[in-house]
């Protein structure tokens, strides 16, 4: 008889490692290849269970998803990788799986989308379209999100990529992040309450329409409230809408910039008299430039 692990091998949708039998790390992207065979997975794993999922087969990235995380062999996952297709649906089928129960081994998790501008529309595994900007304000993980973060207490390390996909970054113990656009539900940017968190990569490029982020976030969102602990903050790969001379002496301000011990910005053209001027706010630190 087929375990969970086999019948999801085979669909290969899910690359699991294990460790004395136990998955310790997974990862999922949706398998083309084996799409004809999937709905036979779905009904069993269904199990005769909610009739209108599995009559849409942009739900079936769902149940694969869930699937995993409610089996036992999964109870001591260290690593979760989700490059979600179909996260209209599966977003929010992955919060709730993983507020399911406690995961005291999860250390590190990815969740996004694939995408090149932000708030693009995105192709679903059946041809449609996901618009990211009609979930603005409600997000793609919405209420599944509740518990979510208080279940993943060993969590150290998080990446996510996309639109508004949390309602907040939460997790208490987490001390790296890479967030790639602008993955907070209001359209936020920085984590407004990260206590442990000692490293921060945020990138962001201009949206669909040409628009950069607002400086205004840079300045509002910053905090040392919100991230007491931050020691590392990686701008490189982030643009806004001030030039490169507004965007420093927004940070040169910016009362979280004394407890930072390196910063990387994204380019510096700009009189060298004015940055000049304005070096000495970054004395105490390593600032780098990418571009």
């Amino acid at each position: 008889m087929s375990t969970l692990i086999d019948l999801l091998h085979e669909d290969g949708s899910w690359r699991c490692t294990l460790v004395e039998g136990m998955v310790d790390e997974a990862v999922f992207r949706l398998e083309p290849g084996t799409a004809p065979a999937r709905r036979d997975l779905a009904a069993r794993l269904l199990d005769g269970r909610d009739p209108g999922r599995l009559a849409d087969p942009e739900q079936w990235e769902a149940v694969l998803i869930e699937a995993l995380l409610a089996d036992p062999v999964v109870a001591r996952l260290r690593v979760l990788r989700l490059h979600l297709t179909d996260y209209h649906h599966s977003a929010a089928a992955a919060a709730r799986a993983l507020a399911g129960s406690v995961r005291t081994h999860l250390e590190e998790l990815y969740l996004g989308y694939d995408f090149t501008y932000l708030l693009e529309h995105s192709r679903t595994s059946t041809g449609g379209r996901i618009e990211p900007e009609s979930r603005l304000h409600d997000g793609f993980t919405h209420d599944a999100e509740a518990g979510m973060w208080e279940a993943l207490p060993a969590l150290r390390t998080l990446t996510a990529e996309g639109a508004f996909l949390f309602d907040r970054i939460g997790g208490d113990s987490l001390t790296e992040a890479r967030l790639r656009g602008a993955v907070l539900c209001d359209g936020g940017v920085f984590p407004a309450s990260a206590p442990a968190l000692v490293r921060l990569a945020v990138e962001l490029g201009t949206d669909v329409y040409g628009v950069a982020c607002p400086v205004d976030q840079l300045e509002n969102e910053l905090t040392p409230t919100a991230m007491p602990n931050l020691r590392h903050l990686d701008l490189g790969e982030a643009e806004f809408d001030g030039t490169d001379l507004e965007v420093l002496e927004v940070l040169a301000g910016s009362p979280l910039l004394p407890q930072l011990e390196s910063l990387v910005v994204r380019s510096l053209e700009a009189d060298e008299e004015a940055v000049a001027a304005l070096m000495p706010a970054f004395a105490h630190l390593n600032l780098s430039v990418a571009h």
